[in-house]
């Protein structure tokens, strides 16, 4: 089996190992210290990509970061995915996606909850307090981190209660906590 993990660079920094080294010692069973691995080509920024299976770092691999513009969602259902490490085979989140139609991402509804997008955690505001699903399909180090500042709390979220939040945030080790408050939900 082959994983990843996708590590935001820039100004020659590398953001959040920790956080990445502690998902592939919960993914593999074994710790491997990615300072030993990423080398940070030019100070842009970058998304680095590192490919691992159980026993070894196989490629680091870098390209240059633009951001997605995201505005609007398709909702759909799915309660058989399972991605609870990071695989590299990403084909069931790909067929997912797939069904966007015109939208510009996807959100997951797993056993009638909101789980994740195709490509990040997901946190809904309430009006007083940023929630994120207890049964995320990744455990993205964004959201681990936003965890343990209690920034988020996490909390089984309805399709209502996404539809009835004001705002909506995505988590992904490149964006960050990235809010939108002007989005469509389809």
């Amino acid at each position: 089996m082959k994983y990843f993990e996708t590590i935001k660079c820039e100004d020659k920094e590398i953001f959040n190992l920790d956080f990445h080294n502690s998902r592939i010692a919960a993914t593999i069973g074994k710790n491997i210290d990615l300072n030993e691995y990423i080398y940070p080509i030019n100070s842009k920024l970058l998304k680095c990509k590192v490919i691992y299976n159980d026993d070894e770092i196989l490629d680091v691999s870098y390209e240059e970061y633009k951001k997605k513009e995201i505005k609007s969602f398709k909702i759909v259902y799915d309660d058989e995915i399972e991605y609870s490490k990071k695989y590299l085979n990403r084909e069931h989140l790909d067929k997912l996606y797939e069904k966007k139609q015109k939208t510009d991402e996807i959100i997951i509804i797993k056993n009638k909850l909101v789980s994740d997008t195709s490509i990040a955690n997901i946190a809904i505001y309430d009006g007083t307090t940023w929630l994120t699903p207890k049964k995320p399909l990744l455990n993205g180090t964004s959201r681990q981190r936003h965890l343990k500042l209690q920034t988020i709390i996490e909390k089984d979220i309805t399709e209502a209660d996404l539809k009835s939040a004001s705002k909506i945030a995505l988590m992904n080790a490149m964006i960050d906590f990235d809010i939108l408050d002007d989005y469509i939900l389809l």
